[in-house]
């Protein structure tokens, strides 16, 4: 199964970082403004991108020593069933993010598209770790007619 693969480093605590990550409020900050959910294992977090759809998702992992994971249980066909997973650790000044949304069935033109997206929102996390201000949906950059 192919997965998509991504590092970015952020001069930012860890926790800082895995807080971004791991709170609604916090994801709000980079991915979607519309980010609902509680943040405790077994919990559901739901992700809306206006009218374009979005995703729920199941809490597996939140670890604030540096992992957080979550398994896709509604959204895309594509998505359903694959987890995403974020490893977090400190480099020199950084907070190293390793970022895995692993197991697609096939890499179709989406996970083309997906790919390039999750780079997009990498970068907004690594701002708003940085500086507090990143750059979620419906701000975020769009890509193709796919946003």
């Amino acid at each position: 199964m192919p997965d998509i693969l991504h590092r970015v480093g952020a001069l930012a605590p860890l926790d800082d970082v895995y807080r971004a990550i791991a709170t609604p409020d916090g994801i709000a900050g980079w991915w979607t403004t519309d980010t609902t959910g509680k943040s405790e294992v077994g919990g559901q977090l739901a992700f809306r991108f206006g009218d374009v759809g979005g995703f729920d998702m199941e809490i597996l992992e939140l670890d604030p020593v540096g992992r957080v994971r979550w398994r896709v249980t509604d959204g895309p066909a594509e998505w359903i069933g694959t987890e995403i997973d974020w490893s977090l650790s400190r480099r020199d000044d950084y907070t190293i993010v390793l970022f895995k949304h692993e197991g697609w069935r096939e890499p179709v033109e989406f996970m083309h598209h997906c790919s390039t997206k999750w780079a997009t929102f990498l970068m907004s996390l690594k701002d708003f770790a940085e500086t507090g201000r990143g750059r979620p949906a419906p701000d975020d950059v769009r890509i193709s007619d796919w946003h």
